[in-house]
C-alpha cells in the first residue's frame, strides 16, 4: 500500500479530530476567564447587562481565547511532549495535526473578533486581539523560554478578561476595570509558581527556566508569600472605588485569611503537596473573590 494511503487510512476520524482541537481550548482554564470576563460585564452597568450584548461578547471573548490556547498549545507541542502533565495532549498524542489546528484556531479565533467588532464594539475587538497577541505571541512564543519572570510580565495577558467584559458594556475602560485587572495580575505568579514547585523537574527537562528551577524552590516561596500579600491589600481595591460593600468585604477577608496561611505555610517549610494544595486553593480563591463581587451587587 501506498504510503499516503497508509498514513490517510490511519488519521483519525474528523470527529475526533474537531473533538481534539477542543481539548486544545482549553475549556476548563478559559472557563475561568470566561467568568471573570462576565463579572467585569455584570459590574458595568446598573441592573442587569443587555442580555443580547452579553451574550455576543462572551461567546466572542470565548472564542477568541480557546484559540489563544489552541495556539499555545501549538507552539509547545515539543514541550508538551517531555512533561508528564500535557503529553497526553493531543498534538504529542497525533489526535490532530499542527496544520489543523492552525487552522482551525484562525477559524475560531478570526470569528470571535469578528463578533466582537460587529455585535458589541470595536474598543473589545481590538482589546481582545491584543489580550490573544500578548498570550499567544508575547508570552508563549518570547517570554516562556526566555526569563524566570515570564508569568509576572505575560500575566497582563491573562488579567485582562474583567477589562473586556467591562468594555463590552461601556465601550470605555474606567478605574474599577483596572481594579479587576490588578487584582488577577497580581494573583497569577503565586498561582502559577506554586505549580511550577511542585512540577519544577518537568520545566527542567523541558528546559524552561520557571523560578523554581532557575532560581530554587526557597526563593519562589517567598516570591510567592510577598505576591500574596500585594494581592490580599489590592483585593480591597473594590470597596474604595464603591464598586461592593460589606458582604464583599467579609468574603474576601476569608478568602484572604486562606490564602495567606497557605503562602505563609508553604514558606516556612515547603513541601510539593503543599504546593499542590497551594494550587488549588488559588483557584478557589480567584472564583471566589469575583462570585462575591457578583454576590454583593446582587444582594
Amino acid at each position: 500500500m501506498p504510503t499516503s494511503l497508509r498514513s490517510s487510512a490511519l488519521r483519525p476520524p474528523l470527529t475526533l479530530r474537531l473533538a481534539a482541537f477542543a481539548t486544545q481550548c482549553k475549556p476548563r482554564v478559559n472557563s475561568l476567564i470566561v467568568f471573570t470576563a462576565m463579572i467585569g460585564m455584570f459590574l458595568a452597568v446598573p441592573g442587569w447587562p443587555p442580555g443580547g450584548l452579553m451574550f455576543a461578547a462572551t461567546l466572542g471573548i470565548a472564542l477568541v481565547a480557546g484559540a489563544a490556547a489552541a495556539i499555545n498549545c501549538l507552539v509547545e507541542r515539543t514541550i508538551d511532549s517531555r512533561m508528564a502533565r500535557t503529553r497526553g495532549r493531543a498534538l504529542p498524542l497525533g489526535l490532530i495535526s499542527p496544520a489543523e489546528t492552525l487552522g482551525l484556531a484562525c477559524l475560531t479565533g478570526g470569528a470571535g473578533l469578528w463578533l466582537l467588532n460587529v455585535a458589541v464594539n470595536p474598543l473589545t475587538m481590538w482589546l481582545t486581539l491584543a489580550t490573544f497577541l500578548g498570550y499567544a505571541i508575547v508570552y508563549t512564543v518570547i517570554l516562556k523560554p526566555a526569563t524566570p519572570m515570564n508569568i509576572v510580565i505575560g500575566g497582563a495577558s491573562g488579567a485582562m478578561p474583567p477589562v473586556l467584559g467591562w468594555a463590552a458594556m461601556t465601550d470605555s475602560i474606567g478605574m474599577p476595570a483596572l481594579a479587576l485587572f490588578l487584582i488577577i495580575f497580581l494573583w497569577t505568579p503565586p498561582h502559577f509558581w506554586a505549580l511550577a514547585c511542585y512540577r519544577r523537574e518537568e520545566y527542567a527537562r523541558a528546559g524552561l527556566p520557571m523560578l523554581p528551577v532557575s532560581h530554587g524552590v526557597p526563593l519562589t516561596c517567598l516570591h510567592i508569600l510577598l505576591y500574596t500579600v500585594l494581592l490580599a491589600a489590592v483585593s480591597y481595591l473594590p470597596v474604595t472605588l464603591g464598586m461592593s460593600g460589606g458582604i464583599y468585604v467579609g468574603l474576601v477577608s476569608l478568602l484572604n485569611l486562606g490564602y495567606l496561611r497557605e503562602a505563609w505555610s508553604l514558606w516556612r517549610n515547603y513541601s510539593d503537596a503543599k504546593a499542590r494544595h497551594a494550587f488549588r486553593y488559588s483557584l478557589i480563591y480567584l472564583t471566589g473573590l469575583f462570585a462575591a463581587l457578583f454576590l454583593d451587587r446582587l444582594l
